[in-house]
């Protein structure tokens, strides 16, 4: 019997104090000791990377490194890296949302001076535990820090804009700059030293509170990456290393003209030739860093829709067949269980299905997703499986108080039916029916808990500003919430 768990969506970025963004220090400890207190078992994140344009986390300039924003400035003064009083002159930043500009400004001349102070002092503490952090991630970390220094050298132009040699990994251009910016380059090898030190003490955290940390792995990678500059045989690109083909949705009932993504799409049979390295090497590296792995957009893994580079809209584009089973089939000789979740939303075919149920692999079932038609919808709490896991609402969609707030026609009265009148009262009862369902799991995001409206949402997809921003305060946590949640996980074996 599969044990029944639950447990809350909340970003780094969205956690509380003084940094002006979400970090992985007291405050992640916090939250963990809140989930362990409330009888969650798991706290279900997004990507981690170093975010490009718009800071979003599923378009990151490498899929192994993580965020520097995250690292906890605190912290560094524990273990030695600067003084108290440099963190004196920290500016007044909103407690609501992240102001990402303003907290780069300020957090990474810190980050250097810390770097400096480590070249310096060569403190005893870390100087074994980096040699042995570079040993271990050389892989791809001596990539991504070359990718790094010289975006910032060429004044952050995409790197197949940059040096023609260095655009096409050349040896004796690799060697130029590696020489060149070599001051750079370390410094971000030892940024990752710092957020990887201070992510792996949270994880071991939560492993001894019982909570077990779920992380979230896009199916495509930016095409402003390391990874694909490191890797252009495994993406359509042409001669000039420029898209041949991208990625999206055909035309569909929300939109005539389907969804032009833009992202680069995989050169599938250039991956089998290489065994499938670079997928298992994420895969692998995924399943090290968190307890469960979502993966975004499974369907992409059976067949993904391809659109000839520079057409303005996703129409003119053809289903292509993925080679996801041999990556997932290799992929479990490897490894004692999968620990993965297919994303699984929107329109999915036998095919999907047939890949998800082939491993075993839990999908998805989201509360605001159900009123749309009849009691027959998978999506309504009575009718899930348990091999799914229940969301009141995803980090795409409206809060849940807020979407029950916009509710008209036939979907309002559906949901009134079921849930009563749309407000606060009907948002509690949505969570408790998640909680009490068959699904193995139940999440909500922290919005959900806190019964927050539209102003909380996280990210509206298909806009470009705005999004990735909402941070809570302890102050809004009340005792009612706590009480609600511990409650119901305990009503319903959770």
């Amino acid at each position: 019997m599969v044990e029944r768990n639950s447990g809350i969506i909340l970003h780094i970025t969205s956690l509380p104090g003084l940094e002006g963004i979400g970090t992985l220090g007291k405050e992640a400890f916090r939250f963990v000791n809140f989930l362990n207190e409330t009888g969650q078992k798991l706290w279900q994140i997004l990507p981690l990377g170093p975010v490009g344009y718009g800071n979003s986390p599923y378009q990151c300039y490498s899929a192994f490194a993580g965020n520097p924003l995250f690292i906890d400035l605190q912290l560094l003064v524990e273990d030695g890296l600067f003084a108290e009083n440099d963190l004196k002159r920290r500016p007044k930043f909103p407690a609501r949302y992240v102001d990402f500009e303003k907290v780069e400004a300020w957090k990474y001349p810190l980050l250097r001076r810390a770097f400096e102070n480590f070249q310096r002092e060569k403190l005893d503490n870390l100087e074994g535990e980096y040699h042995h952090f570079l040993k271990e991630h050389g892989w791809w970390l001596q990539d991504y820090a070359l990718f790094m220094a010289a975006k910032k050298h060429f004044q952050d132009a995409h790197w197949s804009d940059w040096e023609h040699d260095l655009k096409f990994r050349k040896k004796k251009a690799f060697q130029k700059y590696s020489e060149i910016l070599s001051e750079e380059i370390e410094f971000q090898k030892f940024v990752q030293f710092l957020f990887f030190r201070q992510w792996f003490l949270l994880k071991n955290y939560a492993r001894s509170k019982k909570v077990q940390i779920f992380g979230d792995m896009p199916l495509y990678v930016s095409g402003n990456s390391a990874d694909v500059w490191t890797n252009t045989d495994v993406f359509l690109l042409d001669e000039n290393l420029k898209p041949t083909q991208v990625g999206g949705v055909p035309p569909d009932y929300f939109s005539e003209t389907g969804q032009l993504w833009g992202n680069l799409v995989f050169n599938w049979d250039r991956l089998e030739q290489r065994d499938f390295d670079w997928w298992l090497a994420r895969l692998h590296f995924n399943a090290h860093l968190f307890d469960k792995v979502r993966i975004d957009h499974f369907r992409g893994l059976e067949s993904f829709w391809s659109v000839p580079a520079g057409e303005k809209t996703a129409i003119n584009g053809q289903w292509l067949p993925a080679k996801g089973f041999q990556v997932l089939k290799k992929f479990k000789e490897q490894v004692d269980y999968l620990p993965l979740i297919a994303e699984d939303l929107g329109v999915i075919t036998p095919e999907v299905e047939q890949l998800r149920d082939d491993f075993k692999l839990p999908g998805m079932k989201v509360l605001q997703f159900a009123f749309g038609s009849n009691p027959g919808n998978e999506h309504l709490p009575h009718n899930y499986q348990p091999k799914f896991l229940a969301y009141t609402g995803t980090h795409d969609n409206d809060t849940t108080l807020g979407w029950l707030r916009s509710l008209k026609g036939k979907e309002r009265k559906r949901v009134r039916r079921y849930l009563g009148r749309p407000g606060k009262r009907a948002l509690q009862k949505g969570i408790e029916w998640i909680w009490a369902s068959s699904a193995q799991s139940a999440l909500m995001p922290m919005q959900d808990l806190l019964q927050l409206g539209t102003k909380a949402r996280l990210n509206t997809p298909g806009t470009s500003s705005g999004n990735w921003e909402w941070r809570y305060n302890w102050r809004q946590l009340k005792g009612k919430h706590q009480k609600f949640l511990k409650e119901i996980t305990e009503k319903y074996n959770r």
